[in-house]
Formats: C-alpha cells, sequence, structure tokens
C-alpha cells in the first residue's frame, strides 16, 4: 500500500493503517519523497554525529497559506466524476471546484490544511534526525484572517514536547521542543536566514539550517573547528524505486507505515489541538487526550450514513 501524506484524515484511522499493515505484513510506503533524497541525509548525519552538541529546540515553518474556499447550496460535478464516492464518508457538500481535486486539503470536511499538507515534508527531517516518535503534549493557536468559507488557519503555531530518549547506539537523548509555524508566522529572528520555509536545530553548539536542498551550520566561536561526518547513512535507490523494489522483494522501505505514520499522527494532533482549541496531554498508547474529552470527535471523527472504518479481527 503506497498513500500519500498524512496517511489518513484522522489519527484514529493512521493508527488502524499502522496496525493493519503490522498484521498482514503489509509493505508500505508514505509519500514523503524528500525523504530519499540526499541532503536529508546529510543533515541527520551532522545532527546525529554530535556537531552540535544535545538539541533541545527546532523550529519549523513553511509559508503556505490556504486557498480561499466557497460553499454553494448546489453545483453540478464533472460527469465522469462519481460526486458521492469522491465525497466518502465526509459530510455531503454541493459540488464546487473550490472544495475539489488539490483544493480539498484546505477545508476540515476533506483535509487538514497548510499542516497536513506540508507537515509530514518539513518535520519528518528533525523526527528522523532526533528519533522522535509520539509527542508528550501538543498546544495549537492560530487564526484565520482570509474571507473563505473553508475554516482551516492561515496562521498557525503548534508546540510539540517530546519525552527524554534511550538509544543503544546514541545515548541518552533530551527532551526536545519543536514548533510548526506556518503562513505569516516565524519564529523571533528567522528574517536573518531568509527562508520561506525551513526547519531549524538549535544545539549546544550553535545552529542548523535546512530546507530540502541546502544545509548551512552556524556553530559558536569555540566550536568553529567541529570536523563534518563522514557519510554513513546509505543513499537511497529513490523514492518510488525503494517501493517497486520492496513489492518484488516484500522488504520494507525507509518511509513504511511505522515508522512514517508516528510522524502523520503527530501532525494531526497538531490540527486536533487547534481544533477543540486546548493543549493536549497525549497518551500515544490509549490514543486520547488526557482530560481533554472534546478532542476525541477530532481523533476519531463521524463518518458520513453508509460508511464505516473497516478494521481487521484476527479472523480475517
Amino acid at each position: 500500500v503506497y498513500c500519500e501524506k498524512p496517511l489518513a484524515h484522522s489519527v484514529h484511522e493512521v493508527r488502524v493503517m499502522r496496525e493493519t499493515a503490522k498484521r498482514f505484513g503489509r509493505v508500505t510506503q508514505m509519500g514523503t519523497q524528500i525523504h530519499a533524497e540526499d541532503n536529508y541525509r546529510r543533515v541527520v548525519e551532522i545532527v546525529r554525529a554530535g556537531v552540535l552538541g544535545k538539541i533541545r529546540r527546532v523550529h519549523v515553518w513553511m509559508g503556505g497559506k490556504p486557498r480561499v474556499g466557497k460553499r454553494v447550496a448546489q453545483g453540478t460535478p464533472p460527469a465522469h466524476v462519481d460526486y458521492d464516492l469522491w465525497i466518502g464518508p465526509a459530510p455531503f457538500r454541493p459540488f464546487h471546484a473550490s472544495h475539489f481535486h488539490f483544493n480539498w486539503r484546505y477545508w476540515w470536511d476533506f483535509g487538514g490544511g497548510v499542516l497536513g499538507d506540508f507537515g509530514c515534508h518539513y518535520m519528518d527531517l528533525p523526527h528522523w534526525a532526533l528519533d522522535l516518535r509520539a509527542p508528550l503534549r501538543v498546544e495549537a493557536r492560530g487564526e484565520k484572517t482570509y474571507k473563505g468559507h473553508n475554516e482551516v488557519p492561515d496562521n498557525l503555531r503548534v508546540d510539540y514536547r517530546y519525552p527524554a530518549r534511550e538509544y543503544p547506539a546514541r545515548g541518552a537523548l533530551p527532551p526536545v521542543h519543536l514548533t510548526w509555524y506556518h503562513g505569516d508566522w516565524r519564529p523571533e529572528g528567522a528574517e536573518v536566514y531568509g527562508k520561506g520555509s525551513a526547519v531549524l536545530f538549535e544545539g549546544e553548539n550553535g545552529r542548523l539550517l535546512a530546507d530540502y536542498g541546502s544545509w548551512k551550520l552556524f556553530l559558536d566561536d569555540e566550536h568553529q573547528d567541529a570536523g563534518i561526518p563522514e557519510k554513513s547513512i546509505p543513499d537511497s535507490a529513490g523514492h518510488h524505486r525503494e517501493w517497486i523494489d520492496a513489492v518484488k522483494t516484500r522488504g520494507t522501505t525507509t518511509c513504511n507505515f511505522d515508522t512514517s505514520g508516528a510522524l502523520a499522527e503527530t501532525v494531526l494532533l497538531g490540527n486536533v489541538s487547534y481544533r477543540c482549541g486546548k493543549k493536549l496531554e497525549w497518551d500515544d498508547r490509549a490514543l486520547e487526550a488526557t482530560g481533554t474529552p472534546e478532542a476525541r470527535q477530532y481523533i476519531r471523527r463521524e463518518y458520513r450514513k453508509g460508511w464505516t472504518l473497516w478494521q481487521p479481527t484476527e479472523k480475517a
């Protein structure tokens, strides 16, 4: 199964996909193509080599904004489209081009806004480099300043707090505070980097700025002589080549549903926090926001009549 990011509409759906793939031993891949490029690999090598020292703070920003959408009382879909099937389990809405192909991502009915669209691409880099999985706390705030009928925010900030981690090969890693920004919002001082979208790692020894195709180190004076590590992560055969090879050999991919699913769930939790207006204390095992029952409707969405979510049984 190959699926575009962020895998599903809700956190619960992503979890079901992960568990189902594991139970049936499926070959899976999420469509985060940048993961296969050399630039992300080099950044991960530098971070993991300790050039920046311990990293407790990461900023991720993306300059995109939602397109303005419109609701209508009635509409005529293209003749070649089964529009009822296209709507799927979402609430039925009369056809309009501003929620159709591509634009669906800017409506809560169908997508996750700018965060759901780009979060998996940009947050993939710190998740990979710092071995991040599920956050402990998620807190979002944002605003909608445009006039469209769609309600996703054009400016958003989400603070994710991750626990300390322990890995045999890397030792103890400290807690991490990662902040996502999109629209006009940026971390303080971001203008000096001249990047409309970027990932900024802040370590004990300096900072590292990266985007899809480039990276740059800003080391403190006393660490200017830090050596850049040799390449250690094998080159990818290519995002789609990985997928084809894994299907043929029953192997795995670097963006399989287990690893990439944890990232997708984290991204979608930012929207859950924004929509319920509360900070989430996240119980990853239970798939619940502790003490925040109003979050449940966004973690597990309600389906339109006639639609259910299939879940495997032991006999399946």
